[in-house]
């Protein structure tokens, strides 16, 4: 497996045509690029026993956002709950552009979508935290573990809940980090693809 560095716009594209949790980034562009071309087969490595593949969130992609391999399986669907319907449903009612416009900052309006997946997902939102970039760490249930990556990260509190986030990034990044997020707590990508446009309906 390769590991490349793309920019962010690049990533945002790729990650938005995930077709199902689990789909890695070496299918999602074998399948836009190369239709025709069937999905490499996977034999055990002789050493671990284990399957060799490049099944990794798409995410890691971007190096300034991948999940730890430390603590992420190969395959995320390996460890994602996928949410009940009415779970979903309930997103898409809480966290609509409605809702959105009444905040007129982006931070906050990120902010209050995070704080809404807490609230759905109380139990199981601990899981954000294995959400890291190269160098840093983007959520915590402290506001000191955010600032010992750097002084600028700009921690944050996610309302109503005891997890700080880092918010000094792009739009572009924020999106990548609600996609995680939401995949990490089980939404499927059409879910994620509506929230994180209702988030940023111009665009990446």
């Amino acid at each position: 497996m390769k590991i490349i560095e793309i920019d962010d716009d690049l990533y945002a594209f790729i990650a938005s045509q995930t077709k199902h949790i689990g789909e890695n980034a070496s299918d999602i562009l074998r399948r836009l690029l190369m239709p025709e071309s069937p999905a490499p087969v996977r034999t055990p490595r002789s050493d671990a026993g284990s399957e060799v593949t490049d099944e990794v969130p798409a995410a890691i992609v971007d190096a300034e956002l991948n999940t730890d391999a430390s603590v992420a399986p190969s395959n995320v669907s390996d460890m994602v709950t996928p949410v009940s319907p009415e779970n979903a449903a309930d997103i898409l009612e809480n966290v609509t552009t409605e809702a959105l416009a009444t905040f007129t900052k982006r931070v906050d309006q990120f902010l209050f979508v995070l704080a809404q997946l807490h609230k759905l997902n109380p139990q199981a939102f601990d899981a954000v935290e294995q959400i890291k970039g190269k160098n840093r760490t983007y959520f915590a249930t402290s506001k000191e573990a955010l600032l010992s990556n750097g002084s600028s990260t700009n921690p944050k509190a996610i309302p109503d809940s005891p997890y700080w986030v880092v918010t000094n990034n792009n739009t572009a990044k924020k999106i990548a980090m609600l996609e995680q997020v939401l995949q990490k707590l089980g939404y499927d990508a059409s879910v994620a693809q509506t929230v994180t446009s209702r988030f940023a309906p111009e665009g990446r």
